[in-house]
C-alpha cells in the first residue's frame, strides 16, 4: 500500500518533472519530437520567453505553471488549512517580484499581479481574463486536491473558489479543474484504484449542474471525457491513441492558447492516466511525446498518476535533477524542493484533520 506521504510527494514530483521535461518540446508536433529526440525520456535545457531573455534553463527547470502551483502550495502551507482566493493573492503580493516574473511567468500573470496590487478584489481578478477555457487553473492546482485528500467534493469546491483569481466563475476552465482535483483527492485514498479515480472524475463532470444556467451545459465536457476514455479502453499503445487524438484536437495558432485548452489537456491527461494504469513514469513520458502543450499535459498526467502510485514510481535521478535546478533557479518564487513542498502540504492536511477531529469531539459531547 502506498503511504499518504508518498502520494503527496508523487503528485508534486509528477507535476514538476512532467512540466520540466515537457517544457523543452512545448508546442512541437510529435513528428518534430521524434525527429529531434527519438522518444524523449530525459530532462533537457530549454528557452522560454526568448523575446525577453536569452536565459538557457538548465535541465530540470520548471516553468510558469509550477510557479503558480508553488504560490498555491505556499498559501496552504502557511495557513495550514484550505485556502480561499484572498489567501492566494496575499502570497502573490508578498512573494512575486515583478522583475522575476518576466523570466518565469506569462504576461497575464504579471497583469493579474498589477491589478491585485492596485486593489482589485481577488475574487474579481478572473473576470478580467478573456480566455474561459485555458488550462491555467487545472494544471497548477494540485495542492487543492492534496489538502482535500479523500474529499473530492471539497477539492472541487476549492477549485471554484481559488480559481476565481484565474477565470470567471462560469468558465469551463474551472469545471475541468474541479473534476481534475476531485480525481486527485480520490487518488489519495488508501484503497484508491485507477478505476475509482476515473469514476470520480466522471462523477464531477456535472458538478453544480443543479445550480441552473450558469453550470447546466456540461454535455461538452461529457463528450470530451467519453471520447478520451474510449480511446484509452480501445488501445494498448499510447502512441496509437495519440494519433487518434489528433483527429479531434489539431488547432494551431489561429487564436491565443489554442493548444492549451482545458478540455483537450485534461481529457488527454485522463486517457494517459488510464492507459498507463497510473504508472507515473510512463504517464510523464507518454505525455511529453504527445506533442502540442506537452508541459501542461505531462503535469496533468504525471501529477494524477503520482498521487495514486507515489514518488517511488518516478526515477530518483529525475527528482534529484529537478530539485537541483530549483535550488539554482534565480527567478523562482520558492526554492523549496519537491519533498519540502509535499511534506509541507501533508503537514497542513494533518493539521486540518486534527481540527476536524477536535470539532467532532466537541460537538459530539452532550448528544
Amino acid at each position: 500500500m502506498v503511504s499518504l506521504k508518498d502520494k503527496f510527494r508523487g503528485c508534486i514530483a509528477g507535476s514538476w518533472v512532467g512540466s520540466a521535461m515537457g517544457a523543452a518540446v512545448e508546442g512541437w508536433s510529435p513528428q518534430m519530437i521524434k525527429q529531434e529526440h527519438g522518444y524523449l525520456d530525459k530532462l533537457l535545457p530549454y528557452k522560454h520567453y526568448t523575446e525577453y531573455t536569452d536565459w538557457l534553463r538548465p535541465p530540470g527547470t520548471t516553468e510558469d505553471g509550477i510557479e503558480r502551483q508553488r504560490l498555491i502550495a505556499t498559501a496552504i502551507i502557511e495557513k495550514q488549512d484550505r485556502i480561499a482566493a484572498h489567501d492566494l493573492v496575499k502570497i502573490w503580493l508578498r512573494d512575486v517580484k515583478p522583475s522575476n516574473a518576466t523570466f518565469k511567468q506569462e504576461a497575464f500573470d504579471q497583469s493579474l499581479l498589477q491589478l491585485a496590487a492596485a486593489g482589485v478584489p481577488p475574487v474579481d481578478l478572473g473576470q478580467l481574463w478573456p480566455y474561459p477555457n485555458v488550462i491555467s487553473m487545472a494544471r497548477v492546482s494540485h495542492p487543492l486536491g492534496l489538502i482535500n485528500a479523500g474529499d473530492p467534493s471539497a477539492a472541487a469546491d476549492d477549485s471554484f473558489e481559488v480559481g476565481k483569481v484565474y477565470a470567471k466563475q462560469t468558465a469551463f476552465a474551472l469545471r475541468w479543474a474541479a473534476l481534475y482535483n476531485a480525481a486527485i483527492a480520490e487518488a489519495c485514498k488508501p484503497a484508491a484504484t485507477v478505476n475509482s479515480v476515473i469514476a470520480t472524475a466522471r462523477q464531477f463532470i456535472s458538478y453544480h449542474a443543479e445550480a441552473g444556467s450558469l453550470y447546466a451545459r456540461y454535455d461538452t465536457i461529457q463528450q470530451d471525457v467519453d471520447h478520451a476514455l474510449e480511446l484509452a479502453s480501445r488501445h494498448t499503445d499510447p502512441m496509437a491513441m495519440r494519433d487518434e487524438f489528433y483527429q479531434r484536437y489539431h488547432g494551431g495558432d489561429y487564436f491565443n492558447y489554442s493548444m492549451s485548452q482545458a478540455n483537450e489537456i485534461v481529457a488527454k491527461g485522463l486517457a494517459i492516466f488510464a492507459i498507463t494504469r497510473g504508472d507515473a513514469r510512463l504517464a510523464i513520458t507518454t505525455a511529453v511525446n504527445f506533442g502540442r502543450d506537452t508541459d501542461c499535459l505531462a503535469a496533468i498526467a504525471g501529477g494524477l498518476a503520482g498521487a495514486l502510485t507515489g514518488a517511488s514510481a518516478i526515477p530518483a535521478q529525475w527528482i534529484d535533477q529537478v530539485n537541483e535546478a530549483t535550488k539554482q533557479d534565480p527567478y523562482t518564487n520558492s526554492r523549496r524542493t519537491m519533498e519540502q513542498t509535499a511534506d509541507g502540504l501533508l503537514a497542513a492536511f494533518m493539521n486540518r484533520r486534527a481540527k476536524m477531529a477536535e470539532y467532532l469531539r466537541l460537538m459530539g459531547e452532550g448528544l
